[in-house]
């Protein structure tokens, strides 16, 4: 195709603003809506394997098969239990943690959220939480303090004026000094949670001491191995049979897979939506072409009495549709990058910081290339139809 042809494809396009612009816009909200789910999923894969090599990985977690999130305040073990866990073949170490649903006030203010306690001379259980100190400092055996989630810092998060360091709260209605903050985790219920020592649970709950989740560190070459050795051993101790478990061993790999499974579900019936929307615009720009070829029947009639070819009265039209698919794509990418990164800045306000977009060249160039493709096969028949006209029978036409 010579640049006269490009030319003249060009101008055609330029006349026919009104039928050109749907074209473009019918195929830009498919792209639009593509780009825009593409990058969110690969901003939560980017997570999920930061989460993966982080220092969790070596972790498995010991916990109730009902409750949300694997927090079930009727399921417990108990000190025996963690000593099979402890015991099982391939299990550095194992600690125990505590979740209660408690009740936080502050002055006139209260929240109910969720109470973690765990023994601060173990590190396995911040290593699973995988945050650090912000403000203040860690929780010490013995304390009688709390460490609060990253929002309570924040006045108008969760109260008001928000609480400062050495400030005192109330919790299960007895006041506890805030110790520290931890850095924010990127979700509104994890960073409302707050934080004690495990031995002074017994004063805001008495006589509940069985924990809600074990922790317990293994070699990560036999991490399969140690999950067996703990699912037998916990099974004869609780007297239970195979199939009938009352709870679940979970590496970070099993959470992984099972985030990932449903992520992959949602992102790609989203995406098929988007790809069906795209096929309804080329079959509706092919509808459109063919009306296009009907329309300037005489004009391409005039085109082969002057000398041009089947080929290049071909090439003129799928140009011309793959061109417009160019400029749909182009533009698509570029408003899903936009809506993306509104996205992003949005639910970063609202304490969702791990749901970020990840964008790759890979994304864009893709995108636009469908887009080109999309436009392309949609123009094929028409082009093809358009090749075929008799040039006497074109002139002839009224």
């Amino acid at each position: 195709m010579n640049l006269e042809s490009i030319r003249y494809s060009l101008r055609n396009i330029n006349y026919r603003k009104g039928r050109s612009f749907l074209t473009v816009f019918s195929i830009l909200i498919g792209i639009a809506t593509i780009f825009l789910f593409i990058s969110f999923g690969a901003g939560l894969y980017t997570y999920i394997d930061d989460v993966a090599s982080s220092s969790s990985a070596n972790k498995l977690i010991i916990q109730s098969k009902g409750g949300f999130g694997g927090i079930d305040e009727s399921f417990e073990l108990d000190n025996d239990d963690l000593s099979v866990v402890e015991r099982a073949a391939g299990v550095r170490s194992a600690s125990g943690l505590y979740f209660k649903t408690a009740k936080i006030e502050k002055g006139d203010e209260q929240i109910y959220t969720y109470l973690a306690a765990f023994d601060p001379d173990s590190p396995l259980i911040i290593e699973v939480f995988g945050i650090e100190i912000e403000k203040g400092r860690e929780l010490k055996s013995g304390d009688s303090g709390v460490v609060l989630g990253h929002n309570y810092a924040i006045p108008g998060k969760i109260f008001e004026k928000g609480v400062s360091l050495n400030d005192n709260i109330e919790i299960q209605g007895k006041k506890l000094k805030v110790l520290g903050f931890y850095e924010e985790i990127g979700s509104p219920p994890d960073d409302a949670q707050v934080y004690i020592a495990s031995g002074y649970l017994e004063n805001l709950y008495p006589g509940e001491n069985d924990y809600s989740w074990v922790v317990a560190e293994v070699n990560i070459e036999e991490i399969e191995k140690a999950k067996t050795n703990i699912e037998r051993g916990l099974r004869k101790h609780r007297n239970l049979e195979e199939g009938k478990e009352d709870f679940y061993v979970q590496s970070f790999a099993d959470l992984i897979e099972s985030y990932s499974g449903a992520l992959d579900i949602v992102i790609g019936f989203i995406i098929l939506i988007a790809l069906i929307s795209v096929l309804v615009s080329a079959i509706n720009t092919a509808n459109t072409m063919i009306t296009s070829v009907l329309e300037r029947y005489k004009e391409i009639g005039i085109l082969k009495a002057i000398g041009a070819r089947n080929s290049e009265v071909f090439k003129i039209f799928l140009f011309e549709r793959s061109f417009l698919g160019f400029i749909a794509g182009t533009l698509g990418v570029l408003v899903g990058w936009g809506l993306a990164s509104l996205g992003g800045v949005i639910l970063a306000e609202v304490g969702y910081s791990f749901l970020q977009p990840y964008f790759s060249i890979w994304t864009f160039v893709g995108c636009v290339a469908f887009a080109t493709l999309t436009g392309a096969v949609s123009g094929a028949l028409p082009a093809l139809r358009a090749s075929k006209i008799n040039p006497v029978d074109a002139l002839r036409y009224e």
